[in-house]
């Protein structure tokens, strides 16, 4: 992206995300502490102190945190420990934080209602960090997870190394299905990923699904929010068929190298990424043919992208958690 030369033009604003972020013409980024969208009941999850949560770190040097979560009942006479749910935020790779009110709820929500033991890690943010370093974030982030497990007291007591779940909405389902890749399910010894969940993934391409050129201009997510993302989280000189974010283009890894045991993939009827998010679960479950218990595609009627994030106490984040529940108790094959 071209600034402007002219030491004495007065910066002007050239891109703008939610009114949260904007970038400027002499390369300023300029970030807001509120919200994109309102604080209001749809953002307070009252879990009755049945949750207990703290903050941690995972490279001091970057300054990335992550926050934890476990619930304080639900364990068995025999201390029986819980699954382990890893969590990546959404916000177009671009604003967002494990700490922001409305990611916190859905986080709370989850670690009760499933329950589990949810660790939220932050990443850094386009455009001052564009794509890959999301993603090799989120990979430090689970390495960092790989003796955390065992040696951090607070999580040894609940958490299941066995039972690891990768998940994220969004932005952060496009960095779970890059997770899969990288990791798979037998890359973090002794630590087990059981399997991935992506919630509405944010994968697109150069040509435009259908379900992109239904979406209409008033969606949560449109084509113009969606297109000024893409501006400012890929690489320079990159367009929407860069394996970063169309995981069928000519240069993305096959879906045949992926070995993830189970996949669940979450996607909104409402939502412009839903015919991306449908034909993702459908080629992956052709090309490692499998059953319909190893890739699993719920869509959500009347929903729009991102309900998850932008609405965590609602009727249908509800049912989304129950969704995931189901698909985490079913048995797996191996254990660690």
């Amino acid at each position: 992206m071209a600034f402007s030369a002219d030491p004495t033009a007065q910066p002007y604003v050239v891109e703008d995300c939610r009114g949260v972020l904007q970038l400027l013409s002499d390369g300023t980024v300029v970030r807001s502490a509120a919200l994109p969208f309102p604080v209001d009941g749809n953002v307070a999850y009252n879990d009755h102190g049945r949750v207990e949560w703290k903050d941690a770190v995972y490279d001091a040097g970057l300054g990335l945190g992550l926050r934890m979560y476990k619930p304080t009942t639900d364990r068995d006479e025999e201390g029986k420990k819980l699954p382990v749910l890893v969590y990546f935020h959404g916000g177009g790779f671009c604003i967002g934080s494990c700490t922001w009110p409305n990611f916190h709820a859905g986080c709370l929500r989850l670690a009760c209602e499933l329950p589990a033991v949810v660790i939220s890690f932050d990443y850094r943010l386009a455009p001052e960090h564009r794509l890959p370093t999301a993603h090799e974030d989120a990979a430090a982030a689970l390495l960092w997870m790989q003796n955390q497990l065992a040696l951090d007291p607070w999580l040894a007591d609940a958490a299941d190394p066995c039972k690891v779940f990768v998940s994220g909405e969004s932005a952060g389902g496009n960095i779970a299905h890059h997770l899969a890749l990288r990791f798979g399910r037998a890359g973090l010894d002794p630590m087990r990923i059981a399997g991935y969940i992506l919630l509405m993934p944010a994968f697109c391409s150069e040509q435009p699904t259908q379900s992109e050129l239904d979406s209409p201009a008033t969606a949560f997510l449109n084509r113009e929010t969606c297109d000024r993302y893409c501006r400012l989280f890929l690489p320079s000189g990159a367009n929407k068929d860069h394996p970063l974010v169309n995981p069928f283009g000519s240069d993305s890894p096959s879906l045949e190298t992926l070995d993830v045991g189970r996949v669940l993939v979450v996607a909104a009827e409402g939502d412009l990424l839903r015919d991306k998010n449908v034909e993702y679960a459908e080629r992956l479950k052709a090309a490692q043919g499998k059953g319909n218990d190893d890739v699993e595609l719920v869509v959500f009627a009347g929903e729009e992208h991102a309900f998850f994030g932008v609405k965590p106490t609602s009727g249908a984040t509800g049912e989304l958690v129950r969704v995931i529940r189901r698909f985490m108790a079913t048995e797996t094959e191996a254990a660690c």
